[in-house]
This record gives structure tokens, sequence and C-alpha cells, in this order.
């Protein structure tokens, strides 16, 4: 079916746009070598790529509500491709960080834009493996870039690395305008089902009798109007079709769940905004706002840190240190995929997003010990922490992207994560630089966990208790109703 080729290309896409952003931390010992930089100014690299989001994701919000997703994000990963290609004749380390900003620009469409071409596609009982798998193309990205960049960087130079990342990206850019279409228009999808199922306006202000045989010897005029009885909302089935008559209650409560009929249909985003209406899955938006800002937090130093902890730390050197950044990149699309279809059969998207959170706490306190400066240990810490760290944004990006969302929803919600994504690797190679190891980092990670998940717990039961009172205030439908007691 056509929407699965959606999500393979929209997770190609991702896969080929995050190749190089999300390589970077493999190509962190030869860059801080050739370069001659500091651990801190390695992560400036990291975070020029975004910076250009912060304001580049609330842009790409309001065109991809103008623009069809296929162009916008066709555009924006094409500009990807371009600037790296323009990059292998940056000269030194200034001249890469401007790259890097052109890069963030492009990439700002990837992220909200690949989100909304899924969700319009799925509807609510898979939309969460369907992001999982969507976005598990980033840290596969992270495993290509691992497996790869290091390689031709130590054969050929990091020139050569940022050349093959701007193919890879043009790549993907052309693959998405070839192949994505958005879905139908929902009117141009239900069309067929209305004159079956609601009177046309004309029928709704004289209803009708079902048709009764009559005598052929005196047949009923045409001109004459059918004769209009007293409607009574019990006897008459289409009272319910009249502007006056009392609310029809199964046809309202099924405008509040996702319709059988027309949620199944691929790509029907009528049937599954409602749904959205009606998801006792949905959270408060600051919890999503919340959670974000620290996991992006954690993922980012995940991606910049692995490689120097264990080289430095467990003493690996840097090519085993960088292959296992791959185990780690590749567990993290494995929880993107499984957290994320977890949460399609949980009772709350947001139970799996705080349960990654705690995981993720633990697994950085085992790193501080000294497990975390044994090689084997080491690297199953930090494959638990790709899983959980970097797993979490499967389940997550469900909550943020629906089909009801408009893409400035979206984007201002990446946006607003856009800003730990940018402060937290320098900030992490900051202390690293000023304390001589890893621990001071690892520990500032523990505590903003704690305190988000803290928040983060409290709010969604609140947003859960409110959604309960909101239903049970609700007027309840005209009728016998069961007795208790």
């Amino acid at each position: 079916m056509y929407r699965w080729t959606v999500l393979a290309v929209a997770t190609f896409t991702q896969v080929t746009a995050a190749f190089f952003v999300q390589g970077l931390g493999a190509l962190g010992v030869v860059l801080r070598d050739d370069l001659n930089i500091s651990a801190a100014q390695l992560g400036l690299l990291v975070s020029a790529a975004q910076l250009a989001p912060l304001v580049g994701l609330l842009v790409a919000g309001v065109l991809l509500d103008r623009f069809d997703e296929r162009w916008v994000v066709g555009i924006g990963a094409a500009l990807v491709g371009a600037a790296l290609l323009t990059g292998t004749l940056a000269p030194g380390y200034p001249a890469l960080l401007i790259v890097l900003l052109v890069v963030g620009a492009g990439y700002s469409t990837i992220q909200p834009g690949g989100s909304k071409s899924v969700a319009s596609w799925f509807d609510d009982s898979r939309r969460g493996l369907a992001m999982g798998i969507r976005q598990a193309g980033l840290p596969l990205g992270a495993v290509a870039a691992a497996a790869t960049l290091p390689l031709i960087a130590a054969a050929a130079s990091w020139r050569a690395a940022i050349f093959v990342g701007g193919a890879v990206a043009m790549s993907g850019a052309i693959a998405f305008m070839l192949v994505y279409r958005s879905p139908a228009s929902p009117s141009n999808l239900s069309a067929p089902s209305v004159p079956s199922l609601v009177p046309s306006p004309s029928s709704r202000s004289v209803p009708s009798k079902p048709p009764s045989p009559l005598p052929v010897s005196s047949p009923l005029p045409v001109s004459s109007p059918l004769p209009v009885s007293s409607p009574s909302p019990v006897s008459s089935p289409l009272t319910a079709a009249g502007a006056s008559s009392p609310p029809n209650w199964s046809t309202t409560s099924n405008l509040s769940k996702p319709s059988s009929r027309l949620s199944a249909g691929e790509g029907n985003r009528a049937g599954s905004q409602a749904g959205v209406r009606g998801d006792r899955r949905a959270v408060p938006m600051r919890f999503a706002v919340v959670t974000g800002t620290c996991m992006v937090a954690v993922h980012s130093g995940i991606g910049l840190l692995t490689v120097l902890h264990l080289h430095e730390q467990a003493g690996m050197t840097a090519a085993a240190a960088a292959a296992a950044l791959v185990a780690v990149q590749f567990a993290g699309a494995a929880g993107r995929i499984g957290l994320a279809a977890l949460s399609d059969r949980s009772r709350s998207r947001a139970t799996v997003v705080t349960a990654s959170m705690l995981a993720v706490a633990g697994g950085l306190l085992a790193l501080v010990t000294p497990a975390g400066r044994h090689p084997v240990t080491a690297v199953l810490l930090f494959v638990w922490l790709g899983f959980f760290g970097i797993g979490w944004y499967g389940p997550w990006i469900a909550i943020v992207a629906t089909p009801g969302s408009t893409g400035f929803s979206i984007g201002l919600v990446l946006a607003v994560n856009q800003i730990a994504v940018v402060i937290a690797p320098p900030l992490l190679g900051r202390l690293r630089d000023v304390s001589g190891g890893f621990t001071a980092g690892w520990v500032l990670l523990i505590a903003l966990l704690m305190l988000s998940w803290g928040y983060a717990v409290k709010h969604s039961r609140t947003g859960r208790l409110r959604r309960t009172a909101c239903r049970a205030a609700q007027p309840r439908p005209p009728g016998p109703h069961p007795a208790h007691g």
C-alpha cells in the first residue's frame, strides 16, 4: 500500500539528511586532531548545525501549512546536500562553522515535514509505530556515518567525508520529491459515501417516507407536495437529519473517535483528526516540551561524548570507540521502533516516555561508577543509553505530530527543544575541558532528567484527571440507562 511507500521514502530521506549531521560525533577525534580544536569547539561544530533550526523550524512549520510537504522537505534536503558539497572547499574551522549553519537551515524542514507527512497517512492505531520507524532514520543515519565517515577521513581527509555526506543528502532530496504525494483531501475521499449516509439539503426541509407501493391507476402527481405529518422523535428515523431534531447521540459519539470506515482508508485526515480529539493517550503540550527539551540534551550528550569517553576513560582505540558508537546508534534505532510500537498498545504514550527517562538516569548513574571505565561494561551501558536515550523519540513524536497538528505547532515544539540541542554540546564539552573528565557532564544530565521527570509525571497525571472530569461532566445521551447498585 502507498502509505508504506510514503513511510519508506520519508525514512530514507531522514537517514540521508541525518547522515553527516549526526555523524559529526564519529569524526570527533579526527576533527579535533586535524583542526587542533578543543572539546568545547568540537561541541560548537555540532551546535552550528543545530543553531539555524531555532528559527528555521518555525519557518518550516509556516511553510508546511502553506505548501506541500513534498517540496518543503525536498528543497530543504537539497539545501543540506548543496551546502555540504560546497563545504569541501572550507579552508578551516571558521569556514566549517558557516557551512554547518547553512546545513542546519536546510535540515530544519526534515523533522517537522517528515513527521507531518507520515502522520497524515496513518491513523492513531498505527501512528506510533510509523513514527518510530521514520524516526529510526536519524540513528540509522548516525550508524551509517559512524561506520563509514571515520574510514573515509582516515583514508583521504575530513573534506572527503563532507563530500560523501553531501552526495548522500542530495540522494534523499531527489527520492522524496520524486516519490512522495500528499493524501487526497477528506472531501474527495468521503464523497462517494456521502449520498448514502447524509441527506441532501433539499431533503432535510421535506422529510420523505420510505417508498411504498401505490396503485397504478392513481399515481401521486409529481407537482403535488408530499403530505408532511408531525414528526415524532422516536418513530421517524430521519428526524436526526433535521435542524430542529434532537441530536443523534450514537452518531455524535462516533465523531469523537476515529471512524472505522474513514480512518481505515489511507490518508484520510478527517477520521484520524477526529481520533486525535478523542485519544485517551493525549497529554498536555507542556509535557512534550519539558520531556523533549531534557531528552534531546541527553541525546546530544550521547552523540558528542560516547567516542571521547570510550577513548579516554575506557582506554579504547578511536576505531574501536567509533565501532561502539555504531552499536549505540543501532540500539537507538531499535528503541525508536520498539518503544513507539509499545506506546501504540499502552494506555498512555507519556508513560513510555517517562519510563525511558528513568532508564536513562540509571544508565548515566552507572556510567560515573568504575563500570564506566571498563571497556566491556562501558560499551554495554552506552548501548543501554542508546536504546532509551535515543529511542524515546519514537513515542514522543507520536504525541506531538498528529493528523490534527499544524505544521507551525510541530515546528514550535521542535524549536523549543532545539534550544537544548544548541546549548548542550558546547556546555558538555566545556565541562569536559574544565574538569578533565566526563563525570560533571553526566551528573548534570542526571539532575536535569530527574527534575524533568518529576514535572512531567505531575502534569501528565493532571491532564488525565482533567480529561476524566470533562468526560464525566458531558451530558449523557437520552434514553434508558442501566441501573447501578
